[in-house]
């Protein structure tokens, strides 16, 4: 009885690690932040409205090596 309240308790754990590992809304919370509309109260100055420039162009660029290294490779199969 024991062995099988420990197996289950071993279960969950392990579920709710891999529920932990795969979330996703910081992530998600993020980036509508940066490409949603502007909170009127969050503060704003030269560098942050820069370092926020940077971000937005890096992850575009990003995006747009993604989808040119999927189609090559779908292009060549």
């Amino acid at each position: 009885m024991k062995e099988q309240r420990d197996l289950e308790d071993l279960n969950k754990d392990t579920s709710s690690d891999w529920k932990n590992y795969f979330q996703l809304g910081a992530v998600l919370g993020y980036f509508k932040r940066l490409f949603g509309k502007k909170d009127p109260n969050a503060p704003s100055n030269f560098n942050l409205k820069m370092m926020h420039g940077i971000n937005k162009i890096s992850i575009v660029m990003f995006l747009i090596a993604i989808i040119v290294m999927v189609t090559r490779a779908i292009m060549r199969s």
